[in-house]
């Protein structure tokens, strides 16, 4: 039984020495060749979500109307003011508001969110809120997600960062000839991918059994990016620049 074939090689640069033809028109020698050095690189990054949202529900059921919408309009006032008096703005908060009859009785509820850029402050404000209101007020685990411009971020940052990957390896052929890498005449994004992290949605929040970095590390975004790229061998490696 023949043994198996060995497992394509696979080519993450090339030196390409074909010679350059010679004008239309003109007689003589063919002009020296223009040197190139043909490379693929990649890159993979992540990013952590950059905003979490966090829902706090309350209600009262009282005989008088008046009693049930005062209720809860003092704990709504109070986690406003403790949001604001430690930095979240005005518009990060949305507050909805339920009044209904139920039999004899009048039931308001309400449902505050709020969203949050640092996390850090986020516990010390839900935190607080619990240590004051105690079971009088139920505040949802946070949802974590992306805004828009946090995946543009990565995407960008992904394609530079397997630019810069791609004209290392150049440079690391290059040396291995004692070449110099010149100017690059073509780069080319071959392939890009993008997978995990929650952008913003109020769909599925995670199981409640999660650990706040395990909540984190499940809405954490990442992109891969491949690039073909062209450079110019410029001739001999300057033997003096490398000790400078």
């Amino acid at each position: 039984m023949a043994p198996p074939a060995p497992p394509a090689s696979r080519v993450f640069a090339e030196l390409d020495p074909a010679p350059s033809p010679v004008p239309e028109g003109r007689v003589g020698l063919p002009a020296l060749p223009e040197r190139e050095v043909h490379v693929s690189g990649s890159a993979e990054l992540s990013a952590l979500p950059d905003r979490a949202r966090v829902s706090l529900r309350l209600g009262s059921r009282k005989e008088a109307a008046e009693a049930a919408r005062s209720s809860v309009s003092r704990r709504l006032q109070y986690i406003a003011h403790t949001a604001r008096l430690r930095g979240v703005p005005e518009e990060n908060m949305t507050v909805t508001e339920d009044f209904s009859k139920v039999e004899n009785t009048y039931q308001m509820e309400a449902e505050v969110c709020i969203i949050f850029s640092d996390f850090g402050k986020m516990q010390n404000v839900c935190n607080l809120l619990i240590e004051k209101l105690g079971t009088s007020v139920t505040i949802s685990p946070p949802h974590f997600y992306h805004t828009p411009e946090a995946i543009d971020t990565l995407r960008r940052q992904v394609c530079v960062t397997a630019v810069g990957n791609t004209r290392r390896k150049a440079q690391e052929v290059c040396r291995l000839f004692g070449q110099a890498l010149g100017k690059p005449l073509l780069i080319k994004e071959e392939e890009t991918k993008e997978w995990g992290g929650h952008i913003d949605s109020h769909l599925a929040h995670s199981a409640d059994s999660q650990t706040l970095q395990e909540r984190i590390q499940n809405a954490t975004a990442y992109a891969s990016c491949r690039v073909f790229a062209v450079f110019e061998i410029k001739g001999k490696e300057n033997r003096r620049n490398k000790f400078l």
